[in-house]
Parts: C-alpha cells; sequence; structure tokens
C-alpha cells in the first residue's frame, strides 16, 4: 500500500483529484453533496478517524478539484473513485456518500461491487422521483445563469477561496443542473447489491421518508420480524434520524454513534 500524507492531488481518469487523508486502518471514502468539498465532513471527520483511515475527496469541478471536458454523471464520478480506491492500493474499501455524493456511492456499488465493503447513503434516493417534487425542480433550474446571482454568496466564496479556476463557477452549475435534468432509476441494480449497507435520513429530509423505507426494502429490509435472535434481519440498515433535515443530518450528534456501529460491525 503506497504510503500517503494529509492531502494531496491524485491523478484519475483524466483528473487531479484533491483528497485528504485522516486517521489508519480500514479506509472510507466520504464523497460530499452538490457544491461541496471535504469541509462538510469536518465534524465528522476526527470521530471517524479515531480508529479507521479516513480518505475524503472532492468530485470533478468541486473545490480543490479542477473541471475537465466532460459533463458530470453519477456514472463518471463513481469511476473516479473506484480509481482512488485503486490508486491507493486497497483491496476494498467503504464508501460513504451524501445528497449527490450519496448517488456517487451507489453507482460505485452498482459500477465497482467489488472494490466495495460497505456502503452508506445519506439524504440521496436510489430514483429521481424520491425527491421531493419541489426540491427536485429547484435541481433542474439550475444554470449557469442561475448561479450568477449566487456571486458573493456564502457557498460561492467558499468554492472561490480554493478553487483553482474561480470563473468555472458557472459551468459547475451549468453541468450540476444537467446530472440533475434528466429521470433515473437504479431500482434494478440496487436490489442486486450484496454489500452491507445503511440508508440514512433525516425525518424532514429532502428525500421523502417512504422512498427511504422503499430504497430498504430494494435491499431486503423490511421484510418480515427480525425474530428473537436476529436471524430474520437483512444486511441493510436504515435510519431515519428525528428533527433532522438535508442540511444538518452530518452534524446530527446522534448519527454518528449509528455510523460506527454500521462500520464496526463484523461483515457477515
Amino acid at each position: 500500500m503506497k504510503t500517503i500524507d494529509n492531502s494531496r492531488f491524485v491523478p484519475v481518469n483524466g483528473l487531479e483529484m484533491y483528497c485528504e487523508v485522516y486517521g489508519a486502518g480500514q479506509p472510507l471514502i466520504l464523497v460530499h453533496g452538490g457544491f461541496g468539498s471535504v469541509g462538510m465532513f469536518a465534524q465528522l471527520i476526527p470521530q471517524l478517524s479515531a480508529n479507521r483511515q479516513v480518505i475524503a475527496v472532492e468530485l470533478q469541478g468541486h473545490a480543490h478539484t479542477a473541471d475537465i471536458d466532460r459533463p458530470l454523471t453519477y456514472e463518471w464520478m463513481a469511476d473516479d473513485i473506484a480509481a482512488l480506491i485503486g490508486h491507493f492500493g486497497f483491496a476494498s474499501a467503504d464508501v460513504l456518500g451524501y445528497s449527490l455524493g450519496g448517488g456517487v456511492a451507489q453507482q460505485v456499488a452498482i459500477r465497482h461491487a467489488g472494490l466495495l465493503r460497505k456502503l452508506v447513503v445519506v439524504s440521496a434516493p436510489c430514483k429521481s422521483s424520491g425527491w421531493y417534487p419541489d426540491v427536485l425542480a429547484g435541481q433542474r433550474a439550475i444554470t449557469a445563469e442561475f448561479a450568477r446571482t449566487w456571486v458573493g454568496s456564502p457557498m460561492q466564496q467558499a468554492y472561490a477561496s480554493v478553487a483553482p479556476r474561480p470563473e468555472d463557477w458557472t459551468a459547475l452549475a451549468a453541468k450540476t443542473g444537467q446530472l440533475f435534468a434528466p429521470d433515473y432509476d437504479w431500482s434494478s441494480e440496487i436490489a442486486k447489491i450484496s454489500a452491507p449497507t445503511l440508508i440514512a435520513a433525516g425525518d424532514a429530509d429532502s428525500i421523502r421518508t417512504a422512498h427511504a423505507v422503499e430504497f430498504f426494502e430494494l435491499l431486503g429490509g423490511g421484510k418480515k420480524d427480525g425474530g428473537w435472535d436476529g436471524s430474520g434481519m437483512s444486511i441493510a440498515r436504515l435510519t431515519i434520524l428525528p428533527g433532522v433535515t438535508h442540511f444538518n443530518i452530518l452534524s446530527a450528534p446522534q448519527f454518528v454513534p449509528i455510523l460506527t456501529q454500521f462500520l464496526d460491525a463484523p461483515m457477515p
């Protein structure tokens, strides 16, 4: 396995992908949400890296990672994560994706199952109709022109402070809107995932609570009584955090104990 330091740019699929590495042990890849950065996980990283190696990445066109001449797609970004795992020489890794990153993490499970040990999907659906209709409409309204109205906002200023080409802000917005534009439904592929999977959402999230349950059932959960000894449980887990929204789930105090219990549990 290659020696790694706290932060670096990793060559993957034509990208120079920025990542930060903390701790040692079983590797866990953290994949941020749209327009985000590794900073989304600032409150999680110290706790998660206490007994594992945490690699927080920045996706194509986001924050420190410069854009390249290709669209943003869940599939290609998943291929980038797979290439990153290969670069570090890991036989497999746990992958946690939040929001847009949750779609990327699902595609890692679908396209690169052999590289995945455990999957964590946070506040992300497995089909476009899993978002509330108004949320989906808002995502699809993102354009370069609309992003110009965000110039000076905290989100845009955070991007500009680290992006190698701050003028790419509107291009990132245009590509993100195009990513959200088509309908998608990965249900049939999700049902084939064999890796232990944790689905996490808030009870006031941007994804429908009913969809989180549907997602869980695709993975074999919620089909029957687990039994007095737990033998009837699937290897999937579902947590709906009370009083939690899409925007504060990563900092919710009840999330880390649930997450670490899942990650630390023996493989089935």
